[in-house]
């Protein structure tokens, strides 16, 4: 094995004429400010002839020169360092243990590690608390046969294809760093060595830390799977409305879901009270407005799973002067029927209001008229109110027929009449039906008793009936008659109620179109909006 002395020899007179007295101050300032001598190339070409099997003696001079006259100072200022007692002599280790502001400086020098001396045997650079990827330069010195790097705190793989040509190697402490656990592959690396070499390196495998993991992950994953099932199954059945949107049962809704409606059930939202039945409004999670009738009767449960199918029902109705069912719900206190929320504004406030003219009261008949043939084409089974008290007013004067039931048996004959009484209270003075103690059904009994002649006296005048809508409004009031005229067996159809109402609505919308195309005012009154 070749050995530095020869090199040292020749090259240490170049570097103590470049500093005469003593060696610079630091590595970093003499390969800042030191520059080859002259002669110096020569000088390399001469040492490799004498010397070719020094390693800087395979490289191109030409092309190598400047990295290797860096080479000599540090390995000049290294050997010092290291407290070898001849560097000129000898260069037999390279030890920088506890020396953690100049390890890495000198580890950082690739260029010495290129060319190191083949008489360096040993290498410690332990304790220095030094951070990054393993320092695979220093593997560059093939010879050696002690290499610790322990106490530090490298990190990723260990290079162990790059310790082939490290035949010598008797020594490595690889200890307490923060390397990447290895492959089994690898086995045969880690047997060359005393597993002392490896103690918390990360670089083998912890018994202790993989039984824990291996506790972890065979305990701790199936619990956790379990929880996920119980997390999912209480958000099924307590919050459905925060899972996916194709996961949500669109007609179902629970306890929880109106508690968050509502606040927490809050005073601010309670609209309205009796012994049975509260009223809330609340907000779904997605912005929906809606109405809340909690009932708090205790009913068989023959009569909930009744309630429940009627529900069922209600949801699949859909027409824009039909108030929506959304839901129902059910908890051990109440049952709940959940409804988009709508103005509190009835036909019956309506008309004793504003006293509406007669194309805005067309308008409604006509809404009315058409969920009606809706349900009774399509659902059947479906009963409803039709009074002035139960009909809502939409934002946009749409009527809404707010209350209706499934029920067993449905009477169309009654339903006519129904329409018959609606059709009156439309188009009569209201005071006409509060003058009678008997209510409803005396209301009913007088209007038989008078002529048309006398009826026509009893017209709301608020509605300013012109010579052209008069004809229009005398064939509504003979429909309501013919409604509610018990000695007629044969009422008038829906059909014919329909058509008779849609002829109506039709005229009364060319009239008012005329009106404006000619630029005529229409008594104060806005037009009809459709």
């Amino acid at each position: 094995m070749a050995t530095i002395s020869s090199t040292w020899y020749l090259l240490l007179p170049i570097i103590l004429s470049l500093c005469p007295t003593t060696l610079c101050a630091t590595v970093i300032e003499d390969l800042k400010n030191l520059h080859q001598p002259p002669d110096f190339n020569s000088t390399i070409l001469s040492n490799c002839l004498k010397n070719p099997s020094l390693r800087y003696c395979s490289s191109s001079p030409m092309t190598d020169l400047d990295e290797i006259f860096k080479f000599t100072i540090v390995a000049s200022h290294l050997c010092n360092e290291s407290k070898n007692p001849n560097c000129v002599e000898s260069f037999p280790k390279v030890d920088l243990r506890n020396r953690p502001n100049i390890a890495p400086l000198y580890l950082s020098f690739g260029f010495f590690w290129k060319y190191c001396p083949l008489t360096i045997m040993s290498i410690d650079l332990s304790n220095n608390s030094m951070k990054g990827d393993f320092p695979i330069d220093v593997l560059h010195c093939t010879q050696i046969q002690s290499l610790d790097l322990s106490t530090n705190a490298f990190s990723g793989d260990i290079p162990i294809q790059s310790f082939s040509p490290l035949i010598n190697l008797t020594f490595l402490n690889l200890s307490y760093n923060c390397f990447s656990e290895s492959k089994l592959s690898d086995s045969h690396f880690f047997k060359r060595f005393n597993s002392s070499s490896f103690l918390h390196s990360g670089a083998l495998l912890d018994r202790k830390r993989f039984t824990l993991k291996a506790v972890v992950l065979l305990v701790g994953f199936p619990i956790l799977v379990i929880l996920m099932v119980i997390g999912l199954v209480w958000l099924c059945f307590q919050r459905p409305d925060i899972l996916p949107r194709k996961l949500q049962t669109s007609m179902r809704f629970t306890p929880a879901i109106l508690k968050a409606a509502t606040a927490d059930f809050s005073n601010e939202n309670l609209m309205g009270m009796s012994d049975v039945v509260h009223i809330y409004k609340g907000i779904l999670r997605d912005g929906t407005e809606v109405k809340i009738e909690m009932y708090f009767d205790d009913i068989p449960r023959d009569s909930y799973r009744k309630f429940v199918e009627e529900c069922k029902v209600l949801c699949k109705l859909h027409h824009k002067n039909l108030v929506r069912v959304m839901g129902w719900c059910r908890s051990r206190k109440f049952r709940a029927i959940i409804t988009e929320w709508t103005k509190e504004e009835n036909v019956e406030m309506w008309l004793s209001g504003s006293g509406p003219p007669w194309n805005h009261r067309l308008k409604v008949l006509m809404g009315v008229i058409e969920c009606m043939r809706y349900l009774h084409e399509e659902w059947p089974e479906v009963d409803y109110e039709l009074n002035t008290s139960s009909i809502l007013l939409s934002d946009n004067m749409e009527p809404l027929i707010s209350r209706f039931k499934v029920v067993d048996q449905n009477n169309n004959r009654r339903k006519i009449y129904r329409v018959g009484v609606f059709l009156l209270e439309m188009i009569l003075n209201r005071k006409v039906k509060e003058e009678f103690d008997e209510g409803h059904a005396g209301f009913i009994r007088y209007m038989r008793t008078l002529n048309p002649e006398d009826l026509q006296q009893k017209i709301d005048e608020r509605m300013e009936v012109t010579e052209t809508n008069f004809h229009q409004v005398k064939q509504v009031l003979s429909l309501g008659l013919m409604c509610i005229d018990q000695s007629n067996n044969e009422k008038p159809s829906f059909a014919m109620i329909f058509n008779t109402i849609a002829r109506a609505y039709k005229a009364t919308l060319v009239s008012v179109n005329h009106r404006i195309f000619h630029g005529e005012k229409f008594k104060g009154h806005v037009h009809v909006q459709t």
